[in-house]
């Protein structure tokens, strides 16, 4: 149990501009990993090891992309006990990401609306930071790497960043994930379609192999998907993973739909919707990619979850993994725990 309760903290930190409130907690949690501060949110972490795509995770429980986007937490998040940490999207270049404000709280809805754009340091000062991280990975902790293109890069260019993101990740990643499915970049979604993704996986596969070669280690790769999407594109997406042997799958990403949310404050806000309102449609594309898929094809399942119950829920629609992202900074550490038990227990 933390020493802090989340409690106490979140009216302070809910009273800040949403990206502010962001930055503060990273730039806490950065500079008292590690430190006997770490107390101050620290938690035992639940055992409940489980081997998915050749690696084993010490819980079924993750922190998802997008959080640590430029992998300077490693070690503090993997204090409050996930199992596995997921940092990035980091691009080849640095890049501003879009204008502000840019989060947007919503919570009587239990949501965040995004347009962070790929904001991050670029290649270099992420992988330098993830070197950094040791007491997490010493814990058996498993670390994930996310990749994806620079703003100006045009879409037809788009593999050359990939290319560029997997070889610099890649000795440093127990896991590679492939983001072509951030609505906050120009155009990036266009990936997802048929000879779009037949080109990019079978570029990165065969690049894959090489540094498997070079480096005399395998690395997974996942890629990870949007909740908008019909069950005919899900299907195309899975028989295209299969197709060029890509380890697993994470779904979703956030969406574009504003159905659940519609009259509420700040709901037109342009970006991604993340939260209780994508919970359903993140389980619904679960539950097709497990039909569509191979038995025991791993699917990591992120959206919405906000209980323990939200995250057996992702279990029983298919994920083999779960991830949280919004649900850490609605309720807290606590969420880790909870979610990480009942995982447990539905296993």
């Amino acid at each position: 149990m933390s020493l802090v309760p989340y409690a106490l903290t979140r009216p302070f930190l809910f009273g800040l501009d949403a990206e502010q409130a962001h930055d503060l907690t990273l730039a806490s949690i950065a500079t008292w990993q590690n430190t006997p501060a770490q107390c101050l949110w620290q938690q035992r972490r639940v055992a409940d090891p489980v081997e998915v795509a050749g690696l084993r995770f010490p819980n079924r429980l993750g922190l998802a992309a997008g959080l640590d986007k430029n992998g300077r937490c490693i070690d503090g998040f993997g204090a409050m006990g996930f199992g596995f940490i997921e940092v990035g999207t980091v691009t080849p270049r640095a890049q501003p990401g879009n204008p502000k404000p840019r989060i947007f709280r919503l919570p009587e809805a239990d949501a965040l609306i995004n347009r962070l754009g790929f904001n991050n340091g670029g290649l270099d000062a992420f992988v330098a930071n993830v070197r950094k991280a040791r007491s997490f990975r010493a814990a058996g902790g498993i670390v994930g790497l996310n990749i994806g293109k620079n703003a100006d890069t045009p879409i037809d260019r788009a593999t050359d960043d990939y290319l560029l993101g997997l070889a610099g990740v890649y000795p440093h990643a127990d896991y590679v994930t492939v983001n072509i499915s951030s609505p906050n970049t120009k155009n990036l979604r266009q990936l997802q379609t048929d000879d779009a993704l037949e080109g990019l996986l079978g570029t990165l596969q065969a690049r894959r192999g090489e540094l498997a070669a070079q480096h005399r280690r395998e690395v997974p790769l996942f890629l990870k998907i949007a909740p908008d999407l019909d069950e005919a594109q899900v299907g195309a997406i899975a028989q295209a993973l299969v197709r060029h042997g890509v380890a697993g799958v994470i779904a979703t990403n956030t969406t574009l739909d504003r159905k659940a949310v519609q009259g509420r404050p700040h709901a037109e806000e342009a970006g991604g919707l993340s939260g209780r309102p994508v919970f359903e449609a993140s389980n619904r594309v679960i539950r097709q990619l497990r039909a569509a898929l191979p038995a025991g094809f791993p699917i990591i399942g992120v959206g919405g979850v906000l209980s323990g119950a939200d995250a057996q829920a992702k279990r029983a629609a298919g994920a083999d993994l779960v991830q949280i992202y919004t649900g850490l900074i609605y309720r807290g550490p606590v969420l880790v725990s909870e979610a990480a038990r009942a995982l447990k227990r539905a296993a």
